[in-house]
C-alpha cells in the first residue's frame, strides 16, 4: 500500500478489515502525517501513545474476529468534545489547562464503535468565528494556496482544525460542531464533506457549549459516504441529553447509491446574493443541470425570510452564549487570575484574561439583548422571526424533497484579511445559519474550483431527520462533479 494516509475512510475500514494493513500501520501513517503538517496548527493536543494503543487494542480485537465497525480507524476530534483524562480547551485561554473526568457522548460512541483518537484538532474559541483565527493557540492555516499567490488562507471556521487535518491528510475524518455553518462552510473551503445533522440527532452531552438551542455535533470526512459511516456511529439517543431524540438511526450508507431520479430539489431564490462571485453561481446552475440529468425534478420555491436570518441568529446566538459561558469564573476550574483582592475581582479580572476578543464581543451583545430594556426588543423578537424561518422551511418541503443552494458566499480568504471587520466576517455565515435556526440537516459537497484553484462548496439541505435523503442527493452531486483536486503539501517544505 504505497501511502494509507491517501485512503478514505470507507477504503481504510475494508483494508483494515481485510488484514491489508493492520490497526497499528494506519495510525502510524497518520501520526508521522500529523507530525509534518504542523505548520498548519491543525491539532492542539496530540495523543500519539494513546492512538497507538487503541490501535494495538483494535488489531488484538481484529485477529479475534470481534471487529466493530470503525474498527482501529484513525480520527481526529475536534476540542470542543470533552475526553476522559486528555485535555480539552475548547480553544480558550480560560481552559488551557482543563482536563475533563468524563467522556463526550459522541466520542464515547466513536470508541465503542472501534475507532482510533489521533488528538484534538484546533477551532474558533468556544466555537466562536467563521476563520478559525480566534483560538487561543493561534490560527489554523488551510492546506490549500491559491494559484497566484503563497499568501496563507484560512480554513474557515469554527471547525478548521477538523477541515484541515481531513483535507491535508492527517486522519481519515473528524468530529466537529455546527452552531450557524461551523461545519459546513470550512468543509466548503478545504474541498471536504461535511455534514450537520438534524438538532437532536447527536447527542450534545459532553460537548462544550457556545448555543445551547443551536449547537450540533457532525462530521467532517473526505467523501459523502465516509459522511454516512462517521454519522451512523456517532449519532443515537442520549438519556443524558434532554435536546437528544429518541428516534431509529438508520444504515445511511445503504442508500448512497438510488441516486436522485424522482427526487424533487427546491432552488431558493433568496440565496441569490448581490457581490457574490459568479464562480458560485455558474457551480450552482452546473449542479442544477447534473440533477436534472440524473432524473430529478427541479423546483424553485421561495424562502422570504432568509433575509433576516444572519441578524436573528447574531442575537440568538450571542444570547444563549452569554448564558453559557457565565460558568467560567474562575472558581471552579479552568483559568484563575493572580492577584486579586476579592470575589468581583477575581471574576472580572479571570474572565477578562481568560476571554479572547470575539468572546467577549459576543457576550457583550448577548448580555445586551437579554437585558431588561432590550429584551423584547431583539431577543424575543428574533425568535419570533426564527419560527418564521422554520416555517419557510416547512412550506418548501411541501413542494420539495432537498434545497440545492451555494455553502458559502465565496471561496477560502487570507489570514488577517477579515479579522479587522466582523460584520464582514459574519457575512461568511450567509448560507448556513438557516438550517442551524430551523433544526435541519445539512451537508455541503465539494464541487468544483475557482480559476485560482480554491476548492467550492455546494450545500444541500433537508427535512428534520432525513439525513438519507441528503446524503443521497450529496453523492448523486459528487459523482457529476468528480472533485478529485487535492493540496499541493506545501507545507512539507516550510
Amino acid at each position: 500500500m504505497s501511502d494509507p494516509t491517501e485512503l478514505t475512510l470507507a477504503e481504510a475500514r475494508d483494508a483494515v478489515a481485510a488484514k491489508k494493513i493492520s490497526s497499528r500501520e494506519l495510525t502510524s501513517a497518520f501520526l508521522k502525517a500529523m507530525e509534518a503538517a504542523r505548520p498548519l496548527n491543525a491539532y492542539i493536543t496530540e495523543t500519539p501513545d494513546r492512538a497507538l494503543e487503541m490501535a494495538a487494542a483494535s488489531d488484538e480485537r481484529i485477529a479475534k474476529g470481534q471487529s466493530r465497525p470503525l474498527e482501529g480507524l484513525p480520527l481526529a476530534i475536534k476540542d470542543l468534545f470533552c475526553t476522559k483524562g486528555v485535555r480539552t480547551t475548547a480553544g480558550s485561554h480560560i481552559l488551557h489547562n482543563f482536563v475533563p473526568p468524563y467522556e463526550s457522548t459522541v466520542s464515547q460512541n466513536l470508541w465503542n464503535a472501534g475507532a482510533v483518537m489521533l488528538g484534538k484538532t484546533n477551532l474558533d474559541e468556544f466555537a466562536m468565528g467563521s476563520s478559525n483565527e480566534t483560538s487561543f493557540f493561534g490560527p489554523v492555516i488551510s492546506p490549500w494556496r491559491s494559484k497566484n499567490s503563497n499568501a496563507k488562507l484560512v480554513p474557515g471556521g469554527s471547525s478548521g482544525g477538523s477541515a484541515a487535518a481531513t483535507s491535508a491528510g492527517m486522519c481519515l475524518a473528524s468530529t466537529a460542531t455546527d452552531t450557524g455553518g461551523s461545519i459546513r462552510q470550512p468543509a466548503a473551503l478545504t474541498g471536504t464533506v461535511g455534514l450537520k445533522p438534524t438538532y437532536g440527532r447527536c447527542s450534545r452531552w459532553g460537548i462544550v457549549a457556545f448555543a445551547s438551542s443551536l449547537d450540533q455535533a457532525g462530521p467532517i470526512t473526505r467523501t459523502v459516504r465516509d459522511a454516512a459511516i462517521m454519522l451512523k456511529a456517532m449519532a443515537g439517543v442520549d438519556p443524558k441529553d434532554s435536546t437528544s431524540v429518541d428516534t431509529a438511526v438508520p444504515d445511511y450508507e445503504a442508500g448512497l447509491e438510488t441516486g436522485v431520479k424522482g427526487l424533487r430539489i427546491g432552488i431558493p431564490s433568496e440565496y441569490r446574493v448581490d457581490g457574490a462571485p459568479l464562480e458560485i453561481d455558474d457551480l450552482w446552475t452546473r449542479a442544477v443541470g447534473w440533477l436534472k440529468s440524473q432524473g430529478a425534478e427541479i423546483v424553485d420555491i421561495s424562502l422570504p425570510h432568509t433575509k433576516y436570518a444572519l441578524a436573528t441568529y447574531y442575537i440568538v446566538a450571542p444570547a444563549e452564549a452569554s448564558s453559557n459561558l457565565a460558568r467560567y469564573d474562575g472558581v471552579r476550574y479552568g483559568h484563575r487570575a493572580a492577584g486579586t483582592e476579592d470575589l468581583i475581582d477575581l471574576y472580572e479580572k479571570s474572565r477578562a484574561e481568560g476571554f479572547g476578543a470575539e468572546v467577549r464581543r459576543r457576550i457583550l451583545i448577548g448580555t445586551y439583548v437579554l437585558s431588561a430594556g432590550y429584551y423584547d426588543a431583539y431577543y424575543l423578537r428574533a425568535q419570533k422571526v426564527r419560527a418564521l424561518i422554520a416555517r419557510d422551511f416547512s412550506r418548501a418541503f411541501q413542494a420539495c424533497d432537498v434545497l440545492l443552494t451555494p455553502a458559502t458566499p465565496g471561496p477560502a480568504f487570507g489570514v488577517g484579511d477579515k479579522t479587522a471587520d466582523p460584520v464582514a466576517m459574519y457575512l461568511n455565515d450567509v448560507f448556513t445559519v438557516t438550517v442551524n435556526l430551523a433544526g435541519l440537516p445539512g451537508l455541503s459537497v465539494p464541487a468544483g474550483l475557482t480559476a485560482a484553484g480554491l476548492p467550492l462548496g455546494l450545500q444541500l439541505i433537508g427535512k428534520a431527520f432525513d439525513e438519507a435523503t441528503v446524503l443521497r442527493a450529496g453523492r448523486a452531486i459528487e459523482l457529476a462533479a468528480n472533485f478529485s483536486a487535492k493540496p499541493t503539501a506545501w507545507w512539507r517544505a516550510a
